[in-house]
């Protein structure tokens, strides 16, 4: 339980990726009633993300796959010891809103909606890497490349508005806060990727002890429900 007399209010700088948005959006608000701390947060996309840190951004806490944290550790811009699990997420099939669900049941059948599509949207973080990949193995990436559009720095409901997708792929917590798309469901479980999501202090944070009451908030048991409501697995 934090205890707000005992801690003096300060500014907490944050750098995220878009996956634990609807949770972190949830979140702040009581932790800062809570604290009396402020948290600023930047929000953008994988690449964006590591361009600015490595270039030489500083933050308090950064939040992004955990996969991304240990090369910025490696790469100093993290602090060691300072990686936090926070949450895990799936890769999900969205389509327009109002638009005909396919069939995702199997991998065979992910196949057989991918051959018919006439747009498919995919992301340029964990999930678009691994659908790329997933691509190649079934031995359809050639045939899909025409097909393919890449969602950058926007939601994927944008693509689907613009009439540029068919079908989509994201991070299921990326999927789902969105009104103009529906969420057909997960990728099946043979051919899912998981990632992680996870929270370190920048090597040079500020605030580097109030940016961690931060992240024993977001990991407390009472932020489990809202990490799951945003699609999340907590860690």
């Amino acid at each position: 339980m934090v205890d707000p007399d005992m801690i003096q209010a300060a500014q907490i700088n944050v750098m995220m990726s878009a996956a634990f948005r609807a949770a972190f959006l949830e979140l702040v608000p009581p932790f800062e009633q809570a604290t009396k701390h402020k948290v600023v947060t930047t929000e953008a996309h994988w690449g964006d993300m590591m361009t600015r840190l490595k270039a030489g951004a500083v933050v308090d806490l950064v939040i992004m796959s955990g996969g991304s944290i240990d090369a910025l550790i490696k790469d100093g811009k993290i602090a060691e010891g300072s990686r936090t699990d926070l949450a895990s997420s799936g890769i999900g099939v969205a389509v327009r809103r109002g638009a005909p669900k396919p069939d995702i049941s199997s991998a065979g059948a992910l196949k057989r909606a991918l051959l018919l599509a006439n747009s498919i949207a995919c992301s340029t973080g964990p999930s678009g890497r691994h659908m790329a990949d997933l691509f190649g193995r079934m031995g359809i990436a050639d045939a899909l490349i025409p097909k393919l559009r890449t969602v950058k720095r926007e939601g994927m409901d944008a693509v689907f508005a613009r009439g540029e997708a068919d079908i989509g792929f994201h991070q299921i917590s990326e999927l789902l806060p969105y009104a103009g798309i529906d969420f057909v469901g997960p990728l099946p479980a043979d051919i899912q990727h998981v990632t992680v999501f996870s929270a370190g202090l920048h090597a040079r944070a500020r605030e580097p002890k109030h940016a961690t009451t931060l992240v024993e908030f977001l990991t407390a048991p009472a932020a489990a429900a809202v990490i799951r409501k945003a699609g999340m697995e907590p860690r």
